[in-house]
């Protein structure tokens, strides 16, 4: 499985980026689909999730609102839409891929077997 994520950037406070994950290796619309984030010096956390056939979604409350997540099975792709970005939202975004077609797990690192390589989102002030 390769998961290549981007769209990461430099934005000001208050701006959007949207990044995309690109999945192949498996059948995609079989599995659900996580973000993640690690901001330096801190643990990776989860930011959002969505179950194989997009019907679910799940969100951290610090992102609640602002972003959405949303794949296109077609494309065997996964997006983020960022909206009203903070600087606290500075991180390196990781795509990764559950084990199965929803997990009750979803906020959990050891939950995903699989991993994109990450793509640095930088919200400036």
């Amino acid at each position: 499985v390769q998961l290549q994520a981007s769209g990461g950037g430099l934005v000001q406070a208050g701006g959007s980026l949207r990044l995309s994950c690109a999945a192949s290796g498996r059948t995609f619309n079989n599995y659900a689909m996580g973000w993640f984030r690690q901001a330096p010096g801190k643990e990776r956390e989860f930011v959002a999730y969505i179950m194989s056939t997009g019907r679910r979604t799940n969100y951290a409350d610090s992102v609640k609102g602002r972003f959405t997540i949303s794949r296109d099975n077609a494309k065997n792709t996964v997006y983020l839409e960022m909206n009203s970005l903070k600087p606290e939202d500075t991180a390196v975004y990781y795509c990764a891929q559950d084990k199965n077609s929803y997990s009750g797990r979803y906020d959990e690192v050891t939950n995903y077997p699989y991993w994109g390589q990450g793509t640095q989102v930088t919200v400036s002030s």
